[in-house]
């Protein structure tokens, strides 16, 4: 049966009302005609009078077909509606304070809801995305990037896969309109785009040739590059893009709106040709490839696995591990896997706001029904039922959380731009936008928190019945006060402390251990201390004697530039170096055969690195001129370094392989010195450096000790660089920023659960301060005649504390059992304290304690200023 014509109607006689009265009158004078006609040929006396009595009453029975058509429930829930809304309006204080406290809670919600449902649940913005893979190298140690090897290996053998694409990405000196910048640029095979399976908004993508041994280099723009350089896309097609001094063809623009593709963002795509490799590594580039119509991704993995078993002894002399293998993962778990942490945080954190804000607002709702005892006494006495009564209820309450929810939607708005300052790097950012299923999202949110909210007063009504009539004064103790109303705000209040204890316990933690990894040592002092990172065009410097000659002519102009006490190169940068990690076996020590080497952070750097960064020599050498690319491999070792591998000796003379090359010269340690953090500030401070002339690369950092500001130091150097190639488009770096970055993460997040912390404190504050406060109203006529019968006012302040207290010690005990699942969020997001640390648990303790003993200081306070005779007065 199709219920839709029924439910039109329905909304008609709403909507359309005075036309649906009009045609129930004509439908009514037709009946009452042919009754009358009726009676009159039966011989009635007054036939009229005698129809309309058999009809029941006319009203009667209008409201009889109303309630048959199902119009008359629609019509109370109408008029209980605007009553609803002329009441909220004459309270607007109380509306206001509740439209605040649960607007904030549904709209932080939408906001995670919004971040949940973009990032996490829904499908990547590709073509079947359910096919897509990322393809890594696993083994017991870990998982890492895969090498020219492993690419060319799978681009050969594999036979699982329907297209399958490698990248690596970058930053590259991009000269496009006559002037160089700087940006983020991934090299990729031509079957990176039939992976994805995009296409072109202009011109092609990058196609099988494209990618072959000696093919002129072409490339793929994102529009926002394309307007920004050459003023659209379709002027873009065609024209020429020099990258790192590269002449590259521009042949295809990306649709608008593309900012990142498999969650790497980029605004340049050139193609990535691959050179015969030497050996099995270095790693360092990424894989994805879509899998064959009703191939499952354990097929692949076998497939992938057969590989890896191949090409494992064509390699052994450089890599060791025969436990790796060539594994694919889904490639939506690639992108947003490293969020799930961070959401999860927020989510959890949200949750617990919401929940309070609920708790509140229904703290504040038994307060209104309360204070509308005579109201509903009245309507009981005049024949209001249960049902009646619970509906009028129900409906101020799911109208007040509506008005809740309209504006947490609003504020959804303001907190998605929040989340893209507290998480700047969570992947899918630009997909972050309220929809349709937000707007759900809001609604069933209002609609559940309307629900839990009017519990309270629904139960009070369903549990005493209609109020009785007897004395008015006395139906208050039926429907809104009396010991079990009381219990019930109690047991709000004791929820509320029980969800903001670990608030405070989660703000905490994150608090100790933001101040514990920001008193860590870098190793370097930051002040004073610049650097640029440069980029050398391989066009321009094909060969390591050209490079090696550029990076000694810009340290010397560096260090004769007045104002620059100190300058040196290195390869990468503290504290976060994401490159520059080389595996290694110690001679003396050597791992066992087919097993995992370790891996250090391995800049090359000059000499005069150290003394512009201040890393003191502890024992052996430094670098010479010796140490050129035809001496004997060298290197430097950091202190951590030679206490893990050396415990309690010298590691200077000692030997070892580095890359894992049997048939290379061994490296030899020749010096130790102070620690500098790679790993990142929590991370270890082992770190093994060699020779730029040994291991010098086309990109690095020149850092130098500056005496100038730090604008004067950047000019500079910016000078320097363009001095001896104006093509280069070197990236700034001021030492204090770059630490203060490091510590970007941890400071967002301690300070978005502290706000929430500091919420869910002041929510618990609130809801204890209002119970309390009643209870002094409550009890006013008997703290009156203890006062007049002796008592001292400070036994009242402390009667009302310690009744308040007990509530809110009930509800830490409580918090305490729930804040033991806070270990498995917060376990590896801390530094240097334990996710149960007693003295922060004992911190939090006490701060809520303090805050709930002042929120119920207050009307103690206030009952201590009692007098006797105004209680007399008022009675």
């Amino acid at each position: 049966m199709n219920p839709l014509p029924e439910i039109l109607e329905r909304l008609k006689a709403i909507f359309f009302r005075r036309r649906v009265e009009r045609e129930l009158d004509e439908e009514l004078q037709y009946h009452v005609d042919r009754e009358t006609e009726a009676r009159e040929r039966s011989g009635s006396a007054d036939p009229r009078r005698d129809a309309l009595m058999s009809l029941g009453g006319v009203e009667k029975w209008k409201d009889d077909v109303r309630d048959a058509r199902g119009v008359l429930p629609l019509e109370e829930c109408v008029a209980d509606t605007r009553y609803a809304l002329r009441a909220l309006r004459r309270n607007a204080g109380f509306t206001l304070s509740v439209m605040a406290v649960l607007g904030i809670g549904i709209g932080a919600a939408t906001a995670v809801f919004t971040v949940v449902n973009r990032v996490l649940l829904s499908s990547l913005p590709y073509p079947e995305s359910d096919r897509l893979v990322a393809i890594n190298q696993k083994s017991s140690s870990g998982s890492w990037t895969l090498s020219v090897v492993d690419l060319q290996a799978i681009a050969a053998q594999q036979r699982t896969l329907e297209a399958f694409g490698g990248m690596r990405w970058g930053s590259a000196s991009v000269n496009g309109s006559g002037s160089a910048e700087r940006v983020t640029i991934g090299r990729v095979t031509s079957g990176f785009f039939r992976a994805l399976g995009i296409h072109a908004a202009q011109g092609r993508l990058l196609e099988a040739g494209d990618d072959a041994p000696g093919a002129p280099p072409a490339v793929v723009i994102t529009s926002a590059f394309a307007e920004r350089t050459f003023g659209g896309a379709a002027e873009s097609v065609g024209r020429a893009v020099a990258i790192d001094g590269l002449s590259h063809l521009v042949v295809g623009v990306l649709d608008p709106g593309r900012h990142e593709l498999a969650g790497v963002p980029a605004e340049v795509w050139p193609v990535l040709h691959l050179a015969t490799p030497k050996r099995r590594g270095p790693f360092g580039y990424r894989a994805v490839a879509r899998l064959r119509k009703g191939v499952t991704i354990e097929a692949a993995a076998r497939d992938l696995d057969g590989i890896s078993r191949r090409i494992f002894p064509l390699w052994a002399a450089g890599f060791q591990d025969a436990s790796a293998r060539l594994t694919p993962v889904p490639l939506r778990d690639t992108i947003v896997g490293r969020a799930n942490r961070q959401v999860g945080l927020f989510a959890g954190a949200v949750a617990l706001v919401l929940l309070l804000a609920i708790a509140n607002v229904a703290t504040l709702v038994v307060v209104r029904i309360s204070a509308r005892e005579q109201e509903l006494s009245v309507r009981a006495a005049l024949g209001a039922g249960r049902r009646r009564l619970v509906q009028l209820i129900l409906i101020e309450c799911l109208t007040l959380t509506a008005l809740s929810g309209a504006a947490g939607l609003a504020l959804a708005a303001l907190a998605l731009k929040g989340v893209r300052l507290v998480a700047p790097d969570l992947p899918r950012l630009s997909e972050l936008a309220l929809d349709p299923a937000a707007a759900a999202f809001v609604a069933a949110a209002a609609l559940v928190a309307g629900l839990l909210i009017s519990l309270a007063p629904v139960s009070s009504v369903l549990r005493h019945g209609r109020a009785r009539t007897s004395t008015l004064a006395s139906s208050s103790a039926r429907v809104g006060s009396g010991p079990r109303t009381h219990r019930i705000r109690g047991a709000l209040v004791v929820a509320e402390f029980a969800l903001a204890l670990p608030l405070l316990i989660g703000a905490g933690l994150l608090l100790n251990s933001f101040l514990r990894l920001q008193s860590v040592d870098p190793g370097f002092d930051p002040r004073g201390l610049y650097a640029v990172e440069i980029s050398l065009p391989p066009a321009r410097y094909p060969d390591p004697p050209a490079t090696l000659a550029f990076w000694r002519r810009v340290e010397q102009r560096a260090v004769a530039t007045n104002g620059l006490t100190a300058a040196g190169l290195s390869g990468s940068m503290a504290p976060d170096n994401f490159g520059d990690v080389n595996n290694f076996d110690l001679l003396d020590k050597p791992v066992p055969a087919g097993t995992t080497q370790p891996a250090s952070p391995w800049p090359s750097v000059t000499t005069g690195y150290f003394a512009a960064m201040g890393i003191p020599r502890l024992e052996g050498r430094s670098f010479t001129d010796a140490d050129s690319g035809d001496a004997p491999p060298v290197v430097v070792v950091s202190r951590s370094w030679a206490a893990r591998y050396y415990p309690h000796q010298s590691p200077v003379g000692k030997r070892l392989v580095s890359g894992g090359c049997t048939t290379c010269p061994p490296t030899t340690v020749v010096g130790v010195v102070g620690d500098v953090r790679y790993r990142g500030l929590a991370g270890e401070a082992d770190a093994v450096y060699s020779p730029i002339a040994q291991g010098g690369d086309t990109s690095g950092y020149l850092v130098v000790r500056s005496r100038l500001g730090a604008a004067a130091t950047l000019q500079a150097l910016r000078s320097i660089v363009a001095s001896l190639d104006p093509n280069i488009a070197p990236v700034e770096v001021v030492m204090t920023d770059r630490l203060r970055q490091a510590l970007g993460d941890p400071r967002r997040w301690t300070a978005v659960v502290g706000a929430f912390a500091a919420a869910g404190a002041l929510l618990a504050a609130l809801g204890i301060f209002g119970l309390m406060s009643y209870v002094v109203r409550q009890r006013r006529r008997e703290l009156g005649v203890r006062i007049a019968l002796g008592a001292q006012p400070g036994s009242l302040i402390g009667l009302v504390v310690g009744g308040g207290m007990r509530y809110a010690v009930l509800g830490t005990a409580i918090g305490l059992g729930i804040s033991v699942f806070e270990s498995r969020w917060l376990g590896s997001s801390l530094y240097g304290v334990r996710a149960g640390d007693p003295a922060t648990v004992a911190g939090a303790v006490a701060a809520l304690m303090a805050i709930a003993a002042i929120a119920c200081w207050v009307p103690g306070f206030r009952a201590g200023r009692i007098r006797p005779a105004d209680v007399l007065r008022a009675e």
